[in-house]
């Protein structure tokens, strides 16, 4: 079966998630190639098995090579102790899963494998089209879409787990989608991750040797005030023929100050601290307003 179509099956089977990111009715058909809402607006599976919900096109500086070099860490376990981790909070009974910011899809591929037999339902969404174009290449019962954070093509209390890596959040939009009870589970780096990369691109006396994670952990816990933390901090071993596709994974790279390693010096870098705060917030016990769509 080709993507478009598997895509276009799973879409059908799932219409309730869904609503039309023209006027946000409730989406009622797949006809053709074309997810249908109740007011008739259209909107279109791509040819390599993807919805596309952008109205607009999108500022977007990640290209295919980022998100090649990304999967080639991720699927070499960059990441795979936080997602064991997050697999491990999730209730063993069926969740319906969005995955924000999914960029090449490999970190939600890695949760569903921890859960091979719950049956979970799980769409990853990124603003990024090279990013989801590679998703869609995966051998996953999932949906990927391109969609805008603050314009989320998805039903009210739709989702019993969001989930998001390392990427930006909107919480009003995160509250909406989120079933009563439901989780979000945000992933923040910590002051010392990628300490060994920054140390290359950046001076001693640059802020950006550590991050300061302070405003978005407080942010956060604004929304959440009984949110839990679970610090997570671990060496990962690069392997030696992808230690250059680790600065080509990283927008470190892109500021101004940033010197650019050499490969000598990228060869060198055997390891890096991969330092995460896991934040676990609780949704309200209420499903949200058909006023919070507006």
């Amino acid at each position: 079966m080709k993507r478009i179509e598997r895509a276009r099956n799973w879409t059908r089977q799932h219409l309730r998630l869904f609503r039309c990111p023209v006027c946000s009715a409730p989406c009622a058909d797949v006809s053709g190639n074309s997810l249908i809402c109740e007011n008739g607006h259209a909107t279109d599976f791509n040819k390599h098995g993807y919805l596309y919900f952008l109205r607009k096109p999108a500022n977007d500086e990640y290209d295919t090579a980022l998100f090649e070099a990304r999967r080639k860490l991720i699927q070499a376990g960059m990441f795979l102790p936080i997602m064991k981790e997050i697999a491990r909070q999730l209730p063993s009974s069926p969740q319906t899963i969005l995955d924000v910011g999914t960029g090449e899809g490999s970190p939600l591929c890695q949760l569903l494998s921890q859960r091979a037999d719950s049956g979970d339902t799980a769409i990853g969404f990124d603003i990024s089209r090279a990013g989801i174009a590679l998703a869609a290449q995966l051998p996953l019962d999932a949906l990927f879409c391109v969609a805008n954070l603050r314009e989320l093509p998805f039903a009210n209390a739709s989702f019993t787990v969001v989930t998001e890596l390392f990427s930006p959040s909107d919480y009003r939009e995160f509250d909406r989608v989120l079933a009563p009870h439901g989780l979000l589970i945000k992933v923040i780096p910590g002051p010392q991750h990628l300490r060994e990369l920054r140390a290359l691109l950046f001076p001693e006396d640059d802020d950006r040797r550590f991050y300061d994670n302070s405003s978005v952990r407080n942010l956060f816990e604004a929304h959440y005030p009984k949110a839990k933390e679970m610090p997570l901090c671990y060496e990962f071993s690069v392997p030696v023929d992808l230690r250059c596709d680790l600065m080509r994974m990283s927008p470190l790279q892109w500021g101004a100050s940033a010197r650019v390693p050499n490969t000598e010096e990228l060869k060198k870098l055997d390891s890096v601290t991969i330092d995460a705060l896991i934040l676990i917030g609780t949704a309200s016990s209420e499903a949200p307003s058909s006023d919070s769509a507006s």
